[in-house]
């Protein structure tokens, strides 16, 4: 291999007799590097709008929900909570009420998932972080407030501003429906707007947050919930988050549902994983249709060399040591260009990150395309690209 790899690299570095060689070689290796460039900046930008829409999520969704596994509501009682309350892994726990409910404000209706919080939830939620008019202060004395997102709150008209009550209505579970009089069966609440939220479309489009307390008298109940959100500490780490979650689950048994953030979200996680997987495929192909100069500067390159081909079989060199010196050639193209893209590539996503440069167009809540770079996406990129090189490399025939 030393032979074969020493003749390459001079092929490589020296100046062809002929100069299309030489163009079509420098050609290859700044496709390469291009191709290389913007499979680490785009797989970058990705990550970063990827961590905006976990840092969103991760500001609603808990780490860990307890649900029963039938029925819709429990009385948080028990060891395991206890044990849960007392550990130091814990940041927070809130207990919630959730239900799908009718709403209505000034003449206008929906559906709508009404989430009743306590007041931990009220205090330390980073929703409040989401608000884009009035606030998450979801009591003033005795009056109640609800939270609203802002698809929903603008399908309704709901504005902090205005005085008008959210009025929301449910079937009254222990009472009996009446054809004549349909009105009759149901319970309603009168709450004050107090804020409204954007998170992604999803949640803006349904979810309105109230007092825990509204939801109970609502809904019928005393001290029952529909579910118990934790919060982790952030400083604790990823096998302490899921040996809470293991030590949870054997606990509680199955009369209880315990899911993490990623089981909550599991449809919008997996869109993510195959959106950037398809992505990655696209650029790849890019890069390989891009590969194929490698091809045709190689072959140009045997033709040139027919002389020094026929030096080294007389000199006793093997057909595959000869065909190895190419192929090394051919490879050696596709890795200075690909050096070349991921030296540029990671410089311009560090730029980025530190100076922003590239602005998002139009008012968004970001100023500058967001960028994150994973090690595990460099590492891709260059285990493919070089197997790429490397299968281009075996196509010309050194025999011509």
């Amino acid at each position: 291999m030393k032979l074969p790899l020493r003749i390459a690299l001079r092929y490589l570095f020296s100046r062809k007799s002929h100069n299309v060689i030489n163009i079509i070689s420098g050609i290859s290796i700044a496709g390469m590097a291009i191709g290389t460039a913007a499979l680490v900046i785009i797989l970058s930008v990705y990550n970063g709008f990827n961590r905006i829409v976990e840092d969103a999520v991760s500001d609603v969704d808990p780490d860990m929900l307890v649900t029963p596994s039938s029925g819709k509501a429990f009385l948080p009682e028990g060891p395991v909570f206890d044990r849960l309350y007392a550990d130091d892994r814990v940041l927070s726990i809130s207990c919630t009420v959730e239900e799908n409910v009718f709403v209505s404000y000034d003449g206008r209706q929906s559906i709508a998932c009404a989430k009743g919080v306590d007041t931990v939830y009220e205090e330390e939620s980073q929703l409040r972080r989401h608000i884009t008019s009035g606030s998450l202060e979801l009591h003033n004395g005795d009056v109640k407030k609800a939270a609203m997102g802002a698809s929903l709150a603008y399908k309704l008209g709901f504005n902090p501003v205005f005085k008008t009550p959210l009025e929301i209505y449910y079937p009254d579970r222990k009472g009996k429906f009446s054809p004549t009089n349909p009105t009759a069966s149901l319970r309603s609440v009168r709450l004050s707007a107090a804020g409204v939220f954007t998170v992604n479309a999803d949640i803006d489009e349904r979810l309105v947050v109230v007092p825990i307390e509204t939801m109970r008298e609502l809904l019928g109940y005393e001290e029952e919930v529909t579910g118990v959100e934790v919060r982790f500490r952030e400083d604790i780490s990823g096998r302490d988050r899921k040996r809470i979650l293991r030590q949870t689950r054997e606990d509680l048994g199955d009369a209880f549902r315990v899911r993490d953030r990623n089981s909550l979200n599991d449809t919008l996680f997996k869109m993510m994983k195959y959106e950037k997987l398809a992505i990655f495929a696209i650029l790849v192909f890019i890069v390989i249709i891009i590969a194929f100069n490698v091809y045709s500067s190689l072959t140009m390159l045997i033709i040139e060399k027919k002389d020094d081909i026929g030096t080294l079989r007389s000199l006793g060199a093997t057909e595959k040591t000869i065909r190895r010196i190419f192929v090394l050639e051919g490879w050696l193209v596709t890795l200075v260009g690909m050096i070349s893209g991921l030296i540029v590539g990671i410089v311009f996503v560090l730029l980025q990150q530190r100076f922003g440069f590239i602005r998002m167009p139009g008012n968004y809540l970001i100023g500058s395309y967001p960028v994150i770079l994973k090690a595990s996406d460099i590492l891709l990129s260059t285990v493919v690209i070089a197997a790429i090189g490397y299968v281009i490399a075996l196509i010309p025939d050194s025999r011509k």
